[in-house]
């Protein structure tokens, strides 16, 4: 007998992984006192980002996030994007479209990008909301800016850091434009330690303002009664089992690493009599998936579901019985702070940033390696470890949620965007100083200078 596998689709958002960004942990910018009766000097942002049809929910969403968020402060705020010529062209093959965005984002923005920067005030702050647009960098390398940066995935891996997935001649030049554009950005804002790692290790030098700053959660998740939880869940179409699930939310990116969730799950399932059936909430799976989920014998019960909404999300952390995070790498790993933010365990890998995340709450599992015998023993180990998570008693697991709470509140929306406002103070006061110290000695010297600073 196979092993019963449904997949089904319900209104709402079609991908969970289309998310504001990624926070993270370590050397995270100090924030003055809440409450404050002193006002922030009003400031002109001009924030960079994606074009409609990036492939992307996430960044169009995070620059929408510190537009709205900044307007409200009173700062002047303006959204720069390239428009869609050549990219909007009725071709049907998806790697000519690919390629004709390229022109519409590297020959013809770039002349109306150095057009509109000559209108702008010197005190203009340009805010790159994602260091992918890295090839916008160099015409505005000498105006005060700030570059947000998420994750460099996809350059490590055009780099060759990931056997697990390689990245061909056409993305390696992709990349490499990218990483010589924000290497000459002066001002940086990381989504985690890790982030900042990299960042570094792919700079020149050092440079001169680089923060760590973590975003906040983009829904208000919380624990749910299991009436509401109840409601939401049956709205999916699916039967709520009493006991609980084990639940994995991710798409098919091969660093979410889905494949990995189904091996642990087959070893679990293979050794409990009656295991609770495995959730993974998120992209429609690949037949890949379909196949290896649908290879799982009986008791083990399989279900993919996409297109939750954010409540129907919050309710299935609220309901499982254990996250389950096998991730090969991450921008940051959205769900182990939601699932702590529901009261859900949380079992995921030992390596950042995923640990950045979880704090000391989340069990923590190795790596999944590379070959079929070591992926083997890998999900056998991660299989006993589940058992014992699902297995404990409510005094340790009352413990361990009330611990997860208190680490997922370190991701808070308001404090991130105080964060950001305080950087971009500090880059506007820099730049402020810089252009009045060259001021004085050009008219010391009788020699006229350029009146911006951040020149490289």
């Amino acid at each position: 007998m196979k092993m019963p596998t449904q997949v089904l689709s319900t209104d709402g958002n079609t991908d969970r992984m289309a998310r504001v960004a990624s926070p993270g942990s370590g050397c995270v910018v100090k924030m003055g006192k809440s409450g404050s009766n002193e006002s922030p000097a009003k400031m002109r942002l001009v924030l960079l980002t994606h074009p409609a049809s990036f492939d992307s929910e996430s960044m169009p969403r995070f620059a929408g996030l510190i537009s709205r968020a900044m307007a409200k402060r009173g700062h002047e705020v303006e959204v720069w994007t390239s428009p869609q010529k050549f990219g909007n062209l009725p071709v049907r093959l998806a790697f000519i479209r690919k390629w004709l965005g390229y022109a519409d984002q590297f020959l013809i923005y770039p002349v109306t990008l150095r057009k509109r920067l000559n209108q702008q005030p010197d005190n203009t702050l340009f805010v790159i909301t994602d260091q992918a647009l890295g090839m916008w960098v160099p015409h505005l390398a000498h105006r005060p800016h700030v570059i947000h940066c998420h994750d460099f995935l996809a350059l490590r891996s055009a780099l060759g850091e990931f056997p697990e997935h390689l990245t061909g001649w056409s993305g390696r030049q992709y990349q490499r434009l990218i990483r010589n554009g924000f290497s000459r950005g002066r001002a940086f804002i990381s989504v985690s330690g890790k982030t900042r790692e990299d960042l570094h290790r792919f700079l020149p030098g050092v440079p001169e303002i680089s923060e760590v700053v973590h975003n906040g959660l983009n829904h208000p998740f919380r624990p749910m009664e299991p009436a509401e939880r109840i409601a939401l869940l049956e709205k999916a179409g699916i039967k709520i089992p009493r006991q609980g699930f084990i639940l994995h939310v991710g798409g098919n990116q091969w660093y979410k690493n889905r494949r990995g969730v189904l091996e642990i799950y087959r070893a679990y399932a293979a050794a409990d009599p009656q295991p609770p059936a495995l959730w993974m909430i998120g992209t429609k799976p690949t037949d890949e998936l379909l196949k290896l989920a649908a290879s799982i014998p009986p008791p083990g019960e399989v279900h993919f579901l996409s297109g939750f909404s954010n409540e129907q999300v919050n309710a299935a952390y609220s309901h499982a019985r254990v996250l389950l995070f096998p991730s090969l790498e991450e921008g940051f790993g959205w769900p182990i702070a939601e699932a702590m933010a529901c009261g859900c365990p949380v079992i995921t890998t030992n390596a950042a940033p995923m640990t950045e995340v979880a704090g000391d709450v989340a069990e923590l599992i190795p790596r999944m390696p590379p070959d079929a015998a070591g992926q083997k023993t890998w999900a056998k180990s991660a299989a006993i470890i589940l058992n014992e998570v699902t297995s404990m008693n409510e005094t340790h697991r009352t413990i361990l949620l009330e611990k997860g709470k208190r680490n997922a509140s370190r991701f808070d929306t308001a404090t991130a965007l105080d964060a950001y406002e305080q950087i971009y103070q500090r880059v506007l006061e820099q730049n402020g100083k810089e252009r009045s110290e060259t001021g004085s000695q050009g008219a010391e010297s009788g020699v006229k200078h350029e009146s911006t600073v951040f020149r490289n």
